[in-house]
């Protein structure tokens, strides 16, 4: 059949998770909670950087950017979620779905490549220590996290123009809680392979391309501590990485399950599980991976915590 730009369906229908009212309202608190705990996190994290001279290096901005996006990414999802719970309605307009559906894109891309980058950070600042300052200077830095959301917003651009140019001529009920790539392709009723192939070729290369980054930048990395001579520094460093490769990991893994398999496309059940990791479970867990595997993280936050208290105490 051939494709479209008119379409019959004016609304979509997110038939998210249980209908029973028990389960509702304690998915609700459930991710409410999850919500408030990302919010907090995350901003706690994007103030802490800002505010403490002792975290002003380039590491440290990517991360901010990182609190950022996470901030950005669950407020695409969540509070439309929490709306859907809390009420009987669940259309969403064609033109909110197009919108929720490009936005999440393109920060997913833009996160995917802002943790290449920062293994490239890691990279150059253990192995080149010396050249670590002009290599990663602040315009650098700055030019990678643009160069991150450039290529963010070209992905979304791309995908959304594909898939919107397809017809949806009902039913319009989409298997997913939001706006994703794969629930809206099963709906339409257009000729859709071009569409899946550029989903899973684009996928694939954002993907395996980041991956690869971080592969070569950490067996640098590793060759390079175990050269170390001193355990301390040792295990200094490589607290510092880890929470950077756990995070890499979480995150790449679980787009990898969703979208660059094979027929991942006609999955429908395990698709709702594993978008409720990525889209909210990973935004809230960044902060406390970064907070808890790294040192210099845990010291500002308790001379955060300490002048807080004392200027508490001041005033009383």
């Amino acid at each position: 059949m051939e494709e479209v730009n008119d379409t019959q369906v004016s609304d979509f229908i997110l038939l998210g998770f249980s209908e029973s009212p028990k389960v509702k309202l304690l998915l609700f608190v459930l991710f409410l909670l999850i919500y408030l705990l990302t919010l907090t996190g995350n901003m706690s994290m994007i103030v802490l950087i800002q505010r403490n001279v002792f975290l002003q290096s380039p590491m440290y901005f990517f991360l901010g950017n990182l609190s950022f996006i996470d901030i950005c990414y669950s407020a695409i999802i969540i509070p439309r979620l929490l709306y859907d719970l809390l009420t009987d309605s669940k259309l969403i307009s064609y033109t909110a779905c197009a919108i929720q559906m490009w936005c999440f894109t393109l920060y997913a891309t833009t996160e995917c490549y802002l943790l290449a980058a920062m293994a490239y950070d890691r990279f150059v600042a253990i192995c080149n220590p010396l050249f670590y300052p002009v290599v990663m200077s602040r315009k650098v830095c700055l030019q990678l996290v643009a160069g991150c959301y450039l290529v963010g917003l070209v992905n979304a651009s791309v995908h959304a123009s594909g898939i919107f140019r397809l017809s949806f001529c009902g039913p319009n009920d989409i298997s997913s809680f939001f706006c994703d790539i794969p629930p809206l392709l099963r709906l339409s009723c257009s000729d859709n392979y071009v569409s899946k192939v550029v989903l899973f070729v684009l996928s694939t290369f954002v993907v395996v391309a980041n991956a690869v980054i971080v592969l070569i930048s950490y067996s640098y990395i590793i060759s390079t501590i175990l050269r170390m001579q001193s355990s301390t520094g040792r295990q200094k460093t490589f607290s510092t990485c880890a929470s950077h490769l756990a995070a890499v990991v979480l995150y790449y893994g679980s787009l990898t399950f969703m979208y660059v398999q094979p027929g991942g496309l006609e999955a429908v059940e395990q698709d709702k599980i594993v978008s409720v990791f990525y889209t909210i479970v990973i935004p809230m867990l960044n902060p406390v991976i970064y907070s808890l595997r790294n040192e210099e993280v845990k010291k500002a936050l308790k001379k955060r915590l300490c002048k807080r208290n004392f200027v508490q105490q001041l005033k009383l």
